[in-house]
């Protein structure tokens, strides 16, 4: 990893929406990318100028169109709300940019589709932080191993509701929790597991919770436990020839097991280092990078994985705009499926 201003090659960018998020999150993260921050927007003007000076930014628009007229930009990244992001994003697009765009990026997935399609050869990638988090890299790669995989199970706990009006929310276009917060265990359970062929939501009654089941078409079989309460925890687990958990963004555990006699076994720790529990988690010894929130919860990897794919050439895999559609189908059927399996396109 390099600093911003050790990079060599940098990419002229614009942050659209100057916000609490991009603020705390964002563009602490730049300081860490391959970037050279030309222009900010937003429609408060004056919040854009004062974060601009603290930034040495030098310039500043209320209209995004203007500012693709007027600077010389690479790319654009763009955390505004999920009602204006389709429009946004479009924008950008059709001024020829690479585009970054936070999560949710809309609030149908007939929208994405409108973004496929005027795509063309730009990058675009959404910041679906916990599918680019060390933590779920962690477990792919562990799954990828013949020793471990293949997945044959997965199952999430996270606190979130589901309206129970579905079709009303989708018709309305509404922005619920389920869109807000419901697309970070559904991101992270299909960059895992893959693309989902059906859907089911299962209610606790006459609840906004209850188990959402995911079938996947590898032929995985997940479960997604919206739970109440006033905790903030979350907690994934995975199997295939061995069984792997994450815990708060913050801890791997990969479960081998013990060599065990059911009838004369004495310990439950034997010798040697074939067997039991290996643990990844940040040691916070020290104040090193891997240890900050910026690069646990994932935001520098998917802005990382941004830059990379512009200067190299490369084409979004990742984050994408298919994986994205992927992830706004399963939001969808569960906001719709009442009980009823529902099947994905």
């Amino acid at each position: 990893m390099s600093y911003q201003r050790e990079f060599e090659k940098r990419l002229r960018v614009a942050v659209v929406g100057i916000g609490s998020h991009a603020y705390r999150n964002l563009l602490p993260a730049m300081h860490f990318l391959p970037v050279q921050l030309t222009a900010f927007c937003d429609l408060d003007l004056e919040l854009a100028e004062r974060t601009a000076r603290e930034y040495g930014v030098p310039s500043c628009y209320a209209d995004a169109a203007e500012m693709y007229q007027r600077e010389e930009l690479d790319a654009v990244f763009i955390s505004v709300s999920a009602q204006l992001h389709p429009e946004l994003v479009c924008q950008a697009l059709d001024a020829g940019l690479h585009v970054w765009v936070e999560k949710p990026p809309a609030i149908r997935a007939s929208e994405v589709e409108t973004m496929i399609a005027q795509r063309r050869d730009r990058v675009v990638v959404v910041g679906f932080k916990k599918a680019f988090a060390p933590a779920t890299r962690k477990v792919r790669e562990l799954l990828a191993d013949d020793a471990v995989g293949p997945l044959t199970g997965l199952t999430g706990d996270y606190r979130v509701t589901i309206p129970k009006d579905g079709a009303a929310v989708l018709k309305e276009r509404r922005f619920s929790g389920w869109l807000a917060n419901g697309v970070h265990p559904l991101s992270l359970m299909i960059a895992v597991g893959g693309d989902v062929a059906a859907v089911t939501l299962h209610r606790s009654g006459s609840t906004e919770v209850g188990t959402c089941v995911l079938e996947f078409s590898s032929g995985a079989i997940g479960t997604l436990n919206l739970v109440s309460g006033s905790y903030r925890f979350e907690r994934y687990a995975f199997w295939g020839k061995h069984y792997i958990t994450i815990e708060n963004s913050m801890r791997v555990e990969l479960w081998r097991g013990i060599r065990s006699d059911y009838s004369y076994g004495t310990t439950f720790a034997p010798a040697g280092m074939e067997s039991g529990t290996i643990v990844w988690e940040p040691q916070n010894a020290f104040a090193s990078l891997e240890n900050k929130a910026l690069f646990t919860q994932g935001f520098y990897h998917e802005m990382r994985y941004f830059c990379d794919c512009i200067l190299t050439g490369g084409v979004a895999e990742e984050g994408s705009l298919e994986f994205t559609h992927m992830v706004m189908k399963v939001y969808e059927a569960a906001l719709l499926s009442g009980g009823a399996r529902v099947e994905l396109a």
